[in-house]
């Protein structure tokens, strides 16, 4: 097992209260595996995310519970100093907004070769040349030519592959994408994705896939992850989910899709709101918002139920949900 978070808590301390943004997540990746974990905002997929790699601000935020093994080691009680030499050389990460996430008075070139400068010793001649090859490998054109130019001269759908040459860059185990395809059209998003799988076979590594949105991850993902109010609420191989989703959130989920067979008619939406994270409901904290819910959601919070040898579905009525799929 490359990656294996157990039992992770994550809370924050606001004014009006505490947030508790993960709540008990459990969640495995082995090398070549793509996980999808999906959910609204606010769902604590990125906030799961950041504390994989170290780099949740603490404060506000505090890790109260849990183990993040990886490549055999836990994580958490390592010191900064150690958590950065895995960042970046061992596991990395891909960020919604590639404006804001890259240096905008530092070219890209200069910021893909200081990967290899820190972690690997090279001199900047040698560095620059490596920037180009990545340029290179994520086909940006004309890479040797556009090495010296500045994130600001780069479409949204360039700057994100210089975001994936970055993340690839040292060649790591683990790569961790935040919502990559977020801002941009769909067929840009479809190279996007198809470069990430094409990058993710080649180097053989372990990829998490965090997004909201069910129609980017059909094609790639080998399991998905449902998280609602900081917790898995379903977990199962893709074609599994697609076939039957075994709990209503991710049924909700599903019928929100757009669909070419359904022309003219309104599409679905989830009712309500997501829970405030201060006051997270009793029982299953999905029971306001749900269709299937009765009595005993309102007071019992049910376990991740073992639905099949790879599925669980925190849901009391999941094998109606599977039934009426």
């Amino acid at each position: 097992m490359l990656l294996d978070v157990r039992d992770l808590y994550v809370e924050f301390r606001t004014r009006d209260g505490i947030a508790k943004a993960v709540n008990g997540v459990n969640y495995s990746v082995s090398a070549g595996e793509t996980l999808a974990v999906l959910g609204e905002s606010g769902s604590g997929k990125s906030v799961t995310a950041q504390a994989i790699m170290g780099i949740l601000d603490m404060p506000p935020g505090k890790i109260t519970g849990g183990e993040i093994i990886f490549q055999g080691r836990d994580l958490l009680p390592l010191k900064e100093e150690e958590r950065r030499k895995v960042r970046g050389a061992e596991m990395a990460m891909i960020f919604q907004d590639a404006l804001s996430s890259l240096n905008p008075v530092l070219s890209v070139g200069d910021q893909l070769a200081e990967m290899f400068i820190v972690h690997r010793g090279m001199s900047k001649k040698d560095a620059r040349a490596k920037a180009v090859e990545l340029m290179d490998r994520v086909r940006i054109p004309g890479a040797r030519e556009r090495v010296g130019q500045y994130p600001h001269q780069f479409s949204g759908g360039m700057r994100q592959r210089i975001m994936i040459a970055m993340a690839m860059a040292l060649e790591p185990a683990l790569i961790i994408a935040d919502e990559p395809t977020t801002a941009l059209d769909v067929t840009v998003q479809a190279q996007v994705m198809e470069l990430l799988a094409e990058l993710q076979r080649e180097l053989n590594m372990g990829l998490i896939l965090i997004t909201h949105d069910l129609g980017v991850v059909a094609d790639v993902a080998d399991k998905i992850a449902v998280m609602y109010a900081g917790r898995i609420v379903e977990t199962a191989p893709v074609h599994e989910i697609y076939k039957a989703p075994a709990h209503p959130y991710t049924r909700g989920l599903l019928d929100s899709i757009p669909r070419l067979d359904q022309k003219g008619q309104e599409l679905y939406a989830i009712k309500g709101l997501p829970p405030n994270l201060t006051a997270i409901p009793s029982g299953c904290p999905f029971h306001p918002r749900c269709p299937r819910a009765q009595d005993i959601c309102h007071t019992d919070d049910p376990p991740l139920f073992r639905v099949s040898e790879e599925r669980r579905s925190a849901c009391h009525f999941w094998k109606e949900t599977l039934r009426d799929a």
